[in-house]
């Protein structure tokens, strides 16, 4: 069975989606089963994975996303004169890295996801319970979450075991950390069937400059907040490097970026090595290794 994690902050811009998608690749590059969901409106996750091309070419040919899911069927297109149940295989699509033999599936975004807030009412399990159907098929589900307490983060956490909170070392860091804190509260006090933990905080520096004296103390605040949570700071965090960028733009893994050098492979390794660990991953890790 899968082990599900969501990437959340209520805060945007600090990393989530590039930190979901070097995970997913990351697991794919070690043979496991992996599936990215885009969960946020901006598609950023589906256009990075699938690259622009072929992503506006999924949009028109009209083909399934996760709006689908939300929707509850496939409705009708310029080829298809009646709408349909939703096969979770119409709208996962397999094989999407450029790694040979890929195992990397991806449920693609787009825009009119945020259509769903306007109408939440009864859609926050449906992510979850298509996921059910597909679970013994997976070893990791990531799932790339926009930045707002909403049924897209509701759907999250039902879909989820675990959440991952990444976050930039700089003024109002915190800023979402509360705004979290509450919403996993109030799930949970609604949900007391549904198990699911924060599995840990870890620091993207976005800049040469987050190692001065504000992002210390961005650093020192939220080290302070996570443990009045119980919540796990990551021992190594995702230093900054333009290879990044890179890698979304080449679809790759960190470690196959052109012009990577070593301390961001072996940095970027160390925290997937950790957050592996944090999710019990580690074994399913081993296995596919063997």
């Amino acid at each position: 069975m899968s082990t599900n994690v969501s990437f959340i902050n209520m805060k945007g811009g600090v990393g989530k989606t590039t930190l979901a998608m070097q995970v997913a690749l990351a697991a794919d590059k070690a043979n496991l089963k992996v599936l990215a969901v885009d969960l946020d409106p901006q598609s950023n996750l589906s256009q990075a994975v699938l690259g622009a091309r072929a992503y506006l070419k999924h949009l028109t040919d009209e083909k399934p996303t996760i709006v689908d899911v939300f929707e509850g069927y496939v409705p009708t297109t310029h080829k298809k004169g009646s709408p349909t149940a939703l096969n979770p295989e119409e709208v996962i699509l397999h094989g999407v890295s450029s790694f040979t033999s890929s195992t990397l599936d991806l449920i693609p975004s787009r825009l009119e996801l945020s259509n769903s807030l306007r109408n939440p009412t009864g859609k926050e399990r449906r992510l979850a319970k298509l996921l059910s159907k597909v679970a013994n098929q997976y070893d990791l589900v990531v799932i790339d979450c926009a930045p707002t307490d909403s049924i897209l983060t509701d759907s999250a956490y039902f879909a989820s075991r675990y959440v991952f909170i990444p976050i930039k070392p700089e003024f109002m860091a915190t800023i979402g950390l509360p705004l979290l804190a509450r919403s996993l509260e109030r799930f949970k006090a609604e949900n007391e069937d549904h198990v699911i933990e924060i599995c840990g905080i870890g620091f993207v520096h976005s800049s040469t400059y987050s190692n001065g004296p504000e992002g210390l103390q961005s650093i020192q605040e939220v080290t302070e907040f996570a443990e009045a949570q119980g919540w796990k700071v990551f021992d190594h965090p995702i230093r900054y490097s333009g290879s990044y960028p890179r890698a979304a733009r080449e679809r790759s893994a960190i470690s196959h970026t052109n012009y990577a050098q070593w301390p961001t492979i072996s940095g970027f390794e160390a925290f997937k090595d950790e957050l592996f660990e944090a999710i019990g991953l580690e074994k399913a890790e081993a296995k596919a290794a063997s």
